[in-house]
């Protein structure tokens, strides 16, 4: 398992320790991928897990930059669609830093 897997798999534990329902993980598509899909209450929760473990060039709270978030909402789109979804959604980034995590709802 790489540190990037094991980042997500410990976001996923997390989010279900909070009342999140997982649905898919790592949903690609050619022009962007979703980390996590989950359910918070009526909402379809899509997650970014970023990962660092060290904090030279900036920590995970600093990785994600603003053409991954336009793919990721385009993912996010597109996931929508094909699922004949209409609910409330929003976007939350997990953010692990070595052994520190931060879970921002809301994020983008």
């Amino acid at each position: 398992m790489t540190a990037g897997q094991a980042a997500e798999q410990r976001a996923q534990h997390y989010l279900e320790q909070q009342g999140l329902t997982l649905v898919e993980r790592n949903v690609r598509y050619p022009f962007g991928e979703i980390d996590l899909v989950m359910r918070h209450q009526h909402y379809w929760v899509f997650v970014e897990v970023k990962y660092r473990s060290a904090s030279q060039f900036g920590g995970a709270l600093q990785a994600l930059s603003q053409a991954q978030i336009a793919r990721i909402r385009k993912a996010a789109s597109h996931y929508l669609q094909i699922n004949r979804l209409d609910a409330p959604c929003r976007f939350d980034l997990v953010a692990i830093d070595n052994d520190q995590l931060h879970w921002l709802t809301g994020a983008f």
